[in-house]
């Protein structure tokens, strides 16, 4: 019976994940599976991969083939990188210690750049909130502004209002004092 590694789809319409599984290579892609070695999913960033390293060395041992995707994926586990190392201890190119050191430090190597690059997506996310906060303070900055100058015009306005109000008022009440005194003149003089 040949056998693959490959991927099978799980998820909804655009968002999909994919579990990684061990199959019969005439298996439909979706149907049934010898063994379930991991998940995969594209939708985060950076992506996620969820792997049962030990076993999915042993497929690839008793010779599973990998797909296309899934040979990346296991290429960026290390899977393949010690399942290589390994099949040099077999041949006697290298001890077993040799081997293990290799691969821890290609391990390390891997974490290490891994996290450099998390940590460069977390400043981008920071600089990128950053921005976003300046420019909603700016667009808050001119909207107080233009309330600040409407209220001054409104103020200006009421203030103009209030004046002719006041003017009106004093020409009223000036023409009614000079018009008493002329009617009290009046009846005075009989």
């Amino acid at each position: 019976m040949a056998t693959k590694i490959r991927l099978q789809r799980h998820g909804r319409k655009g968002y999909a994940f994919y579990h990684i599984v061990i199959a019969d290579s005439r298996a439909p892609r979706d149907g049934k599976f010898i063994e379930r070695i991991g998940s995969y999913n594209p939708n985060t960033n950076p992506a996620t991969v969820d792997l049962k390293f030990d076993r999915a060395l042993y497929w690839l041992q008793v010779g599973a083939q990998p797909t296309d995707t899934t040979r990346n994926i296991l290429s960026k586990e290390g899977v393949l990188l010690k399942k290589h190392l390994l099949g040099g201890v077999a041949k006697g190119a290298l001890s077993e210690t040799e081997a293990e050191t290799k691969f821890e430090a290609w391990k390390n190597t891997k974490q290490s750049n891994k996290n450099a690059q998390a940590n460069k997506l977390n400043e981008e996310e920071k600089k990128a909130e950053k921005a976003r906060l300046e420019a909603e303070k700016a667009v808050n900055k001119a909207k107080a502004e233009a309330l600040a100058a409407k209220k001054a015009e409104a103020a200006a306005s009421t203030t103009e209002e209030k004046a002719e109000e006041t003017e009106e008022a004093e020409t009223v009440t000036p023409s009614t004092e000079t018009e008493l005194p002329a009617a009290e003149e009046t009846p005075a003089a009989e």
